[in-house]
């Protein structure tokens, strides 16, 4: 008979599920296993990549995504193993972590649920291990950060069970559905997910039905597994917390009756608000405290040079009407803003050139644009000129003082070098560095430290001395070689060096190497794969912006264009399609059914085979055209595109 069904959901997290899967493989050795995946309609290779490294899986491929409850439901009613498991895609088991939890449950058949301790990706313990029944007050103390205020205390933090000791094994109500493992016996009797709850809440739902039906829910603390987090969902969105705090509200109305339901409906209801109004105005201030300082630094320098020009040259301190600060001075700022916007100024990693740039067109274009004022309103040139070198002054010296407080360096636009050690073997060191290389990851390699108790000259030290060699070479990244190291060795040395230092693991003769320095930010992953240009946020928003203009200029010639495009019905409509987003003028080339390894692009209009024979195009050549398309991207090529293929305008997507 099978002992444990193995259930992982996944989408579209194609690196972090093939570490999962590996670290699976060596904690079912000695156990009579099967595992499923079950795939929710990914993009990126996900199937393929279960198919050729993992024939043995039992592979579920959903052509569309039912959510996440729906497809667990689905491998379960296949599982014939005496203990269900669902675990996430982003997590790793120590080599052990399946025997140790399977001989608890056997030794105590009250349970029907258990998690275990989990740490994310720099070694911190995470809270959401062990949690309690959200019942009115404890969802109204974690809604409104009364937990986080009283992490240790029993009547604030009964949701995450702060006051009980993360070291031991405990019971509590409410499972983790990172890893969430139950009798099958017990799913018969009080049933499977429930499929209402496409993501969240469902891992509530469960364990609470569990202990209705008589059993016990344990948090086990023998065992350790990572939980990178933040991978197939985004937790500072908006739509994050609508549809944690919506998944709670079903829960609450299916659960509780009454007075106590009304109550915990109306918190959450108002939790939603609160915690949304606090999302948007901190995703808000994320975008905006940098223009916003600059525009603010440029007004107080434009405010103390008007008045310094005007008494040291004009000798009259109110020589400037005061139009000039509430119309020339908002427009300087707002011209100078937008081209800094446009030039990709405000992107992250700062770059001094792009910022230059961006002022030194918009300091153009206001000298343009100031032969075009009214006299009234044409102050002086001199001190349009002056402004724009304080602007320069101004928004250089904050990003050398941010750049310098979060690097401790004045080498704007660089990102650092990191001090990078490998633990592993002299031959899976050397593989980790031809893999950096190809990934064009240039970190400063200090060496190789062997896992082995025995050390060479070729190595720093052996494992035993990793917290010193950290310390003494002053280490920002170690790559952990899992086919050397086991997984149960680099969690205890996770934990032991602390979030100070990145860690990355390379799975067994896989091409990436995985990490996650946060439990709220996605993973980094150094991976043999092809750069796309048209991904990266620079190019996506010249793209729209060249469609947006492209679009408004059709718009006004319109008329005129008409009697020379080809096709005439849809041309107004695709102008508006793309004016709001709904299209883009250049994409794909529908013809070939070979995309679906590119960058998403919305339907499009025109496409690289504007102008070229149909009879050169099989659908190997327009498969390369697209790649080359997303690969090099830049507006350019798109406004080529569109000269090439104006009279096409009109038609629709094909």
């Amino acid at each position: 008979m099978v002992k444990i069904s193995i259930i992982i959901v996944n989408y579209n997290v194609r690196y972090f599920l093939e570490q999962a899967l590996l670290s699976v493989q060596q904690a079912v050795k000695n156990i009579d296993a099967e595992v499923f995946v079950v795939d929710n309609n990914s993009v990126d290779d996900s199937v393929e990549m279960v198919k050729e490294r993992f024939p043995t899986v039992q592979l579920i491929a959903n052509a569309h995504n039912p959510g996440f409850s729906a497809a667990n439901n689905q491998a379960i009613k296949l599982a014939t193993g005496q203990y269900i498991l669902l675990l996430n895609p982003d997590t790793v088991l120590e080599e052990d972590t399946l025997e140790k939890v399977i001989a608890f449950m056997d030794d105590h058949p009250i349970a029907g649920g258990l998690g275990v301790k989990m740490i994310d990706g720099a070694g911190n313990f995470l809270p959401e291990s062990k949690r309690g029944l959200p019942t009115p007050f404890v969802a109204f103390s974690k809604a409104f950060g009364l937990s986080k205020l009283f992490p240790k205390s029993e009547l604030f933090n009964r949701y995450h069970l702060g006051y009980l000791d993360k070291d031991q094994t405990h019971e509590i109500e409410i499972l983790a559905g990172a890893f969430m493992m139950m009798p099958k016996k017990v799913l018969a009797e009080v049933g499977l997910l429930d499929e209402t709850f496409f993501m969240y809440g469902e891992d509530i739902d469960l364990s609470y039905r569990i202990l209705k039906g008589g059993y016990k829910n344990y948090y086990f603390a023998d065992t350790t597994i990572i939980h990178y987090k933040g991978e197939s969902t985004k937790k500072g969105s908006l739509s994050y917390v609508r549809t944690f705090y919506k998944a709670m509200i079903i829960f609450s109305k299916k659960h509780f009756h009454g007075e106590q339901a009304f109550i915990l409906t109306a918190l959450l209801q108002v939790a939603i608000y609160f915690r949304a109004l606090i999302t948007l105005i901190s995703n808000l201030l994320k975008k905006i405290y940098l223009p916003v300082l600059d525009a603010f630094l440029i007004f107080i320098g434009i405010y103390w040079l008007k008045d310094f020009w005007a008494t040291s040259w004009f000798n009259d301190a109110n020589y400037y009407q005061a139009s000039f600060l509430y119309f020339n001075v908002p427009l300087y700022i707002s011209v100078w803003m937008g081209s800094i916007y446009l030039k990709g100024g405000y992107d992250r990693p700062f770059n001094l050139a792009r910022l230059f740039s961006g002022l030194t067109i918009g300091s153009l274009l206001l000298a343009a644009i100031y032969g075009l004022l009214p006299l009234g309103f044409r102050t002086s040139r001199m001190l349009l000129l002056l402004g724009a070198v304080w602007a320069v002054i101004a928004t250089f010296t904050i990003r050398l003082l941010l750049h310098f407080k979060r690097n401790k360096n004045f080498q704007v636009g660089k990102t650092p070098v990191k001090n990078l050690i490998i633990v592993g073997s002299k031959q899976e060191s050397k593989r980790v560095l031809d893999l950096l290389q190809k990934a064009a990851v240039l970190p400063n390699y200090i060496g190789a430290v062997t896992p082995s108790n025995n050390k060479s000259t070729a190595f720093l030290s052996t494992i035993h001395q990793l917290q010193e060699v950290v310390k003494i070479y002053q280490v920002d990244e170690i790559i952990f070689c899992s086919k050397d190291v086991s997984s149960q060795s680099i969690m205890q040395w996770m934990t032991r060096i602390g979030p100070h230092v990145n860690y990355k693991i390379v799975p067994t003769e896989s091409m990436s190497i995985i990490g996650s320095h946060s439990k709220n930010t996605p993973g980094e992953l150094y991976t043999v794969a092809i750069q796309f240009q048209i991904t990266s946020i620079l190019q996506k928003r010249n793209k729209r912006l060249l469609d947006i203009l492209v679009a408004l200029v059709l718009l006004l010639i319109g008329p005129f264009m008409l009697f020379f495009l080809k096709e005439k019905t849809t041309f107004f409509i695709n102008c508006f399609q793309v004016l709001f987003g709904k299209k883009t003028w250049v994409g794909y080339a529908a013809k070939s059914t070979l995309t679906t390894d590119l960058p998403i692009l919305k339907p499009a209009v025109l496409n690289p085979l504007e102008g070229l024979s149909d009879n050169l195009l099989d659908d190997a050549t327009i498969k390369r055209l697209n790649f080359l398309y997303a690969r090099d991207y830049d507006w350019q090529k798109d406004l080529r595109l569109i000269g090439k293929g104006w009279r096409q305008l009109g038609r629709s997507f094909h």
